[in-house]
Parts: structure tokens; C-alpha cells; sequence
């Protein structure tokens, strides 16, 4: 049989349609996470209490319905495929609510400005899970060869940085035109989204997904989130990414505050602009060099470098003060060349780990862990974005003054030292990631000898592997019992599975209770909105959303233990899925 990647370049064409709706969706993200806060906190005259309130809020929904899409889109059987129906769609609902973000009525007054802000910034998340997570999940399956996956999400990042590049100029060149904030940050709106309308539909017209990926059998929702987090290399990649997110969300959303208070530039919108087109100028232009470089020495190498490069530049940019304008353009550019070689290389790693996931459980959930990778860095950008807001309110923030010290250290701190730190916690996280070229060749090696029905390795530990439906326990049984964590089967295997429904009711109830505690501290904090919520309040409504998917995850738990106690069990089927699933030491 020949193997799978050998026939797995891509026509120029196929990477243009897949790489171009980015050029609209990460425009949109630039505005959304550095200009937004301050549009709203200084034109709109929402306090930043509010605003980090409607952020955490929306943030929390997140932790609801990405999961959910990417589950979702992996199990939609239609004519034109499980990815390709939610481009269609999603593409101008979100147009419309970014365009509503960014144009909100004038002569509102401060509760319904903050009414409007907070449904817009609801709806543009939920709009945008609708789109990028099936969008997300094709990119893996257009190609399966090792280095041509750089090249396309190369095409992709290049086409997300010049959408960058494009935002980061917009407002200032807007501004200058049109006089006026409002009717600049408007326009924007109106012109991203219907550029997002035209790529999408181009998008969704050219590509085309694999038939035979869209009829392998799906599978449940619990049991396919426990075997992505079983999956070694997507725990070390998936837990380095979100820490170093941390590097984005912080400096991203201070950055206009940074400049204007910090640096204190003449022309605060101009350098603004300056500084941040220079970051994503940077980023882009490095994208062919990490392409290049990743192929000579590998990409786990020239990931590792662009974390240590994300540490200097971040740690020396608390150093910055007022005049610094050309040191500081200058760390922006150097963040930005690590930055490019984060966009480049994740996405391509996190293909191959999709990969090794495949040769485990025979099944393409390319959305699933789209989902989950979508997720959790939105749970960090939840303190990433809003709590700093909190922070710089409780220190006594006051817009369009200059700034106490204690606000100006608190942005130092939050722009560099932080972020610095989590870059380098996710550096060391890195350095542990085991697949490289030689590896995903083998495990490539092994998913053909299971579709011929032969044994395979597990390159990784060298356990055999056989193929799904081959194995002692069967795949409904195997699926079934991976409701419930390793310890939960042990105990069941030793002491009976009705225990199951015991674990199950007791990680259900801690989790409402938990729930309904985070919920009502966060009603106590906010319920009074003649002032403003500060950070507990925020934390608090993150947590509740947290918890909330805690208590789904452990009803949808429970409902598989009384499936399993009306079907029963064999003692030997528990036996040995435990064997199965336990790692080697």
C-alpha cells in the first residue's frame, strides 16, 4: 500500500481558498482584543469594572460552546460534508455581529452602552465558535504529509498576519479620514465583515473534505474529550500553548494603554498603529523563514526558539519608559518574529498529534480537539483579558489623565514581566514534546498497517497496538466504560461497577455546589450596579462558567453509569480496558 502522505501536495489554489477567509477573521480579532477595550472604555465611556464584566461573561459562555461545536461538526453527516455546511453559515452571522460590536448607537447612556457592548461581544464569540471551529478542523485533513502541513498553515498564518497588519493600521488611517472614532471603528465593521462574507464563500465553494474521513462513525462527546487528554502529545502541546497564551492575551489587550501611558508618545493612535503594525509586519515576513528553517532542523526546534525569543522580548519591555518610542518599536518587531513562528508551527504540530490520535481509536476528530484547543486558551484569556482591566481599575485607573505610579508599574509588569514568565513556564513545557518527522512516519506506518488489519507500534512507547476493532474490548464497550476516569474503572474493577454511579453522583453534586457557590458570589459582587464590579466579581463569573461545563460533563457521566449498570459489564472487559488505557511507567 502506498502511503498516505505521498500523494498529499496541495494545489496552490486549495491552500489560497483555505488560507484566505483568515485575512477577515483575524482582522477582526485585532480590533476585538487591543482596540476594542479602549473604544469603549474612552469614546464609549464604559467603565473598564463593566467591561471586564461583559469579557469574563462571554469568555465563560465559551467554555459551554466550543466543546459543543467541535462535537457538533465532527458528527454532521450531509452532502456537502461535516465542515463546509458551518462556513456557509457562520461566515455572515459573524460579519453581522462583529459589524454590531464596533457600531453601537450613538446617544446610548452608560447602561445601555454597556446592554449594547455586552450582547455584541456575546454574540460575536458564539457567531465565531460557529465558524472557526469547523473551519479549524479541516485544515489537518487537506494534507496528511509531515512538511507540506507547514506550507499550508504557513499560506494561512501569512494570510492571518497581512489581515493583521491591515487592522493594526486601519483606525489611525480611518480616524485621520473620517474625523471621528465612532464612525471609523464603524466602518471597519461593516467593511471586515463583508470581505469575511466573500472569502468564506470562496472557501466553502473550492474545498472539498475526504469522504472517507466524513464516514468513519463519530463518537461520544465525554469519552472523546478523556482520550484527547489521554493522548501524551496533545497534553504536552495543548498545556505549552495555553500557558503561553498567556503571552498574547495580557500585552494584546494593554497594549493602547501601555503606549499611550507608559511610552507616552505625540500622536498616542499613531504609534499605537506603529507599534502594532510593526509586530505583525515582523510576524509575517518571518513566516517563510520558520517554513525553511523547520524543514532543515526540524519543528520542535524552531518552536522551542520562538518561546526563548517570546522570553526576551517580553521580559525586556518592562524595562521601557516614557520616550522609549524606538527601543519600543523595536521589542515589538523582535515579539513579532516569535510570534510568527508560534502561528506557523502549532497548528502543523497539533495536525500530527491528531494523527497519533488516530492510531489509537481509527477515528478523525480533527473538530473535537479543534474544540478543546479553542477552549482552554480561552479560559486563560478570561484573566488574560479582563482581570488585568480589574486590575488597572482597582489601582486607580482614570481615563485620558496621566497615570499615579502605581497604575504605570501595574502595566509594566502586565505587558513584560508576567507574560515573560509564562512564556518561559511554557518553554520548559515544550522541550518534552516527542514527535519529530522520523516518529510521525511511523505512526503514519502504523495507521496503514491497522487499515489493512495488522498489528502496529506505538512509536511513542512501543506497546502493539490493534487494530480498533480488533482489540479484547469492544469499541461501543471500550467507548462506553472511557465515561470514567482510570481510577474510577480500577475501583470498579475491584469493587464492582455500581460504584460507578456513586463516583458520577458525587463528582456531579460537588460540581453544582461549586457552581452555585461561584454563582452566588458573583451575584453578590455584582448584583449592586451603581458601582462598579471589581476583580472578584469578574473571577467569579468566569469560575461559574468553568463549573457549569463541570456539571454537564459529570450529568452526561452519570447517565452513561446507569446505561452501563441496566447493560452490565464483564469483569473482564473492565479488566482489561484498565490494562489498555494505563501507561507504561
Amino acid at each position: 500500500m502506498e502511503p498516505r502522505s505521498s500523494t498529499e501536495r496541495l494545489a496552490t489554489s486549495v491552500k489560497l481558498a483555505y488560507a484566505a477567509p483568515t485575512l477577515a477573521t483575524a482582522a477582526m480579532s485585532v480590533p476585538v482584543f487591543m482596540y476594542m477595550n479602549k473604544f469603549y472604555a474612552d469614546v464609549v465611556l464604559v467603565p473598564l469594572g463593566y467591561l471586564a464584566l461583559a469579557i469574563a461573561l462571554a469568555r465563560a459562555f465559551d467554555a459551554i460552546t466550543d466543546p459543543l461545536m467541535g462535537w457538533l461538526t465532527d458528527r454532521t453527516r450531509t452532502r456537502w460534508g461535516r465542515r463546509r455546511p458551518y462556513l456557509a453559515v457562520g461566515a455572515p452571522l459573524l460579519a453581522l455581529s462583529f459589524a454590531a460590536l464596533f457600531s453601537p448607537w450613538p446617544g446610548l447612556d452608560q447602561a445601555d452602552a454597556v446592554l449594547w457592548f455586552g450582547v455584541a461581544f456575546l454574540l460575536y464569540f458564539v457567531c465565531y465558535t460557529i465558524f472557526s471551529i469547523p473551519y479549524n478542523a479541516l485544515g489537518p485533513e487537506l494534507t496528511l504529509d509531515y512538511h507540506e502541513r507547514s506550507s499550508l498553515f504557513g499560506w494561512r498564518e501569512s494570510f492571518a498576519l497581512a489581515g493583521t497588519i491591515i487592522a493594526a493600521a486601519t483606525p489611525g488611517l480611518l480616524t485621520g479620514l473620517l474625523a471621528s472614532e465612532r464612525a471609523a471603528y464603524a466602518a471597519m465593521g461593516v467593511s471586515y465583515g463583508l470581505v469575511l462574507v466573500g472569502l468564506g464563500a470562496f472557501a466553502t465553494v473550492r474545498l472539498r473534505e475526504r469522504a472517507e474521513f466524513a464516514t468513519r462513525p463519530s463518537n461520544p462527546f465525554v469519552p472523546g474529550v478523556r482520550r484527547a487528554l489521554r493522548n501524551r502529545p496533545f497534553r504536552i502541546l495543548l498545556t505549552s500553548y495555553v500557558v503561553g497564551s498567556v503571552t498574547a492575551a495580557m500585552p494584546g489587550t494593554l497594549l493602547p494603554f501601555f503606549i499611550a501611558y507608559v511610552i507616552q508618545p505625540e500622536g498616542v493612535v499613531f504609534w499605537t498603529t506603529i507599534g502594532a503594525t510593526s509586530h505583525f509586519a515582523a510576524a509575517l515576513a518571518s513566516i517563510p523563514a520558520f517554513v525553511v528553517l523547520s524543514r532543515r532542523f526540524g519543528k520542535r526546534l524552531m518552536w522551542l526558539l520562538a518561546y526563548a525569543m517570546s522570553v526576551a522580548s517580553l521580559g525586556a519591555a518592562f524595562f521601557l519608559g516614557a520616550g522609549d518610542v524606538a527601543i519600543g518599536i523595536a521589542l515589538f518587531a523582535f515579539a513579532g518574529v516569535a510570534f510568527g513562528g508560534q502561528l506557523l508551527l502549532t497548528p502543523s504540530i497539533q495536525a500530527d498529534v491528531i494523527d497519533y490520535d488516530e492510531l489509537h481509536t481509527g477515528k478523525r476528530r480533527e473538530a473535537q480537539y479543534g474544540a478543546l484547543w479553542a477552549l482552554f486558551p480561552k479560559l486563560v484569556a478570561i484573566p488574560g483579558a479582563a482581570v488585568p482591566l480589574a486590575v488597572l481599575h482597582a489601582m486607580g485607573y482614570q481615563p485620558n489623565v496621566p497615570q499615579s505610579e502605581e497604575v504605570l508599574f501595574a502595566l509594566r509588569a502586565l505587558v513584560g514581566l508576567v507574560p515573560a514568565a509564562f512564556a518561559g513556564l511554557a518553554l520548559v513545557i515544550a522541550w518534552r514534546f516527542p514527535i519529530t518527522e522520523e516518529i510521525h512516519r511511523r505512526i503514519q506506518d502504523g495507521i496503514e498497517r491497522h487499515a489493512r488489519g495488522e498489528l502496529a507500534e506505538d512509536p511513542l512507547d512501543g506497546r502493539v497496538l490493534a487494530p480498533p476493532g480488533l482489540r479484547p474490548v469492544s469499541e461501543e464497550t471500550g467507548w462506553l466504560l472511557d465515561h470514567f476516569s482510570a481510577g474510577e474503572l480500577r475501583r470498579a474493577r475491584d469493587r464492582g461497577a455500581p460504584g460507578l454511579r456513586r463516583d458520577c453522583a458525587l463528582a456531579m453534586a460537588g460540581s453544582v455546589l461549586a457552581f452555585l457557590a461561584a454563582v452566588g458570589l458573583a451575584w453578590r459582587e455584582v448584583a449592586d450596579l451603581s458601582g462598579e464590579p471589581g476583580a472578584l466579581g469578574v473571577l467569579a463569573i468566569a469560575a461559574a462558567g468553568i463549573l457549569l461545563s463541570a456539571v454537564v460533563f459529570h450529568a452526561i457521566r452519570l447517565r452513561a453509569a446507569l446505561a452501563l449498570a441496566r447493560e452490565g459489564v464483564s469483569h473482564e472487559d473492565l479488566k482489561a480496558h484498565c490494562e489498555a488505557i494505563a501507561r507504561p511507567a
